[in-house]
């Protein structure tokens, strides 16, 4: 396993992290094999894991306690979210601040999480969603600052928008944010172009979300895939997204080198930008966590497949969160 420090905060973090919306929110997911995921996870050197309130209204946070139960080796460091007030994803301009992060809720939901994962510090808490219409507010600032004052949490982040990767960097040049969390992959390359800069200038930590593109990259996906009621990707994938998503897989794996797969590509990929410290894939068995974490080796990026890379970029327009 390979190491970055994370941004300003400067602890050494694992290059593939542990990802765990799906082992608290979507169909399909065993809560054994998610704790036996995550346990193997830590034995390979996989120290980060991402989680939120939201995910399984703090499920995925109970089975993190669960899997850390009896755990003797170094403690992890643990991510959580803050989710909207209103209940809204994503978060819009005209929305009020007192809507959706007022300073009390802020409190109440970290120490929610607080307590659900069994710790009395969190390493990192985010914002589930965020407009920069909000960054010059001082009442989320003081209530971030308070936080970290009292020692329940030793950094803020902000998880940002889909599709809008420039829509924090207000809230950056407020000094008060440590990490940004963001969908970046073969498809969606846009953080590069502003917020990654900003982030380096900065010493803000980069959590690459998403690598997969919700799974599409991990080419196992058809057509006629579909998913049970309330799963997310019935949302994502409508029947014509999928239908263009998986022609693009298509051309991403006619590039594939001898001896690399999708998967392994996408990650590969994300974690080749110096401006990111960690992707976060989604894991719920032992063989996904043995095969992901054997991307965080140390080898380069080959030039010549990051040139064909910059040609998948796929910017689309901000319409689901």
């Amino acid at each position: 396993m390979m190491y970055r420090k994370f941004g300003r905060v400067g602890t050494p973090v694992a290059e593939v992290g542990f990802g765990t919306w799906g082992m608290g929110g979507w169909s399909g997911s065993d809560d054994e094999a998610s704790k036996a995921a995550m346990r193997r996870g830590l034995e390979l050197g996989c120290n980060f894991i991402d989680t939120a309130r939201a995910y399984g209204n703090g499920r995925s946070e109970g089975l993190i306690r669960e899997a850390l139960a009896g755990w003797s080796g170094a403690a992890p460091f643990i991510a959580s979210k803050i989710p909207p007030k209103n209940g809204q994803w994503p978060a819009r301009a005209h929305y009020p601040l007192d809507a959706v992060f007022p300073a009390d809720w802020i409190r109440s939901s970290t120490e929610q999480s607080l307590a659900a994962l069994g710790v009395s510090s969190l390493d990192l808490q985010q914002f589930h969603v965020w407009t920069d219409a909000w960054a010059d507010d001082e009442r989320w600032q003081r209530a971030v600052s308070d936080l970290k004052a009292e020692g329940l949490i030793k950094a803020a982040g902000i998880s940002v928008n889909r599709w809008e990767p420039a829509n924090v960097l207000r809230a950056l040049r407020t000094g008060l944010i440590d990490a940004v969390q963001v969908v970046y992959n073969v498809f969606d390359q846009a953080p590069e172009d502003e917020l990654f800069p900003l982030c380096q200038e900065l010493g803000v930590a980069v959590i690459a979300r998403v690598p997969f593109d919700e799974g599409s990259l991990t080419g196992t996906m058809t057509v006629h895939d579909t998913w049970p009621k309330g799963d997310w990707r019935n949302l994502y994938f409508t029947p014509e997204n999928l239908r263009q998503t998986l022609a693009r897989v298509d051309r991403v794996r006619a590039d594939l080198p001898p001896g690399m797969d999708l998967p392994d590509l996408a990650l590969r990929f994300t974690l080749h930008h110096p401006a990111v410290t960690t992707v976060i894939p989604g894991m719920r068995t032992v063989r996904h966590v043995e095969k992901n974490l054997a991307v965080a080796d140390g080898n380069p990026f080959p030039a010549s497949l990051l040139a064909a890379m910059r040609g998948h970029r796929w910017d689309r327009d901000a319409v689901i969160p």
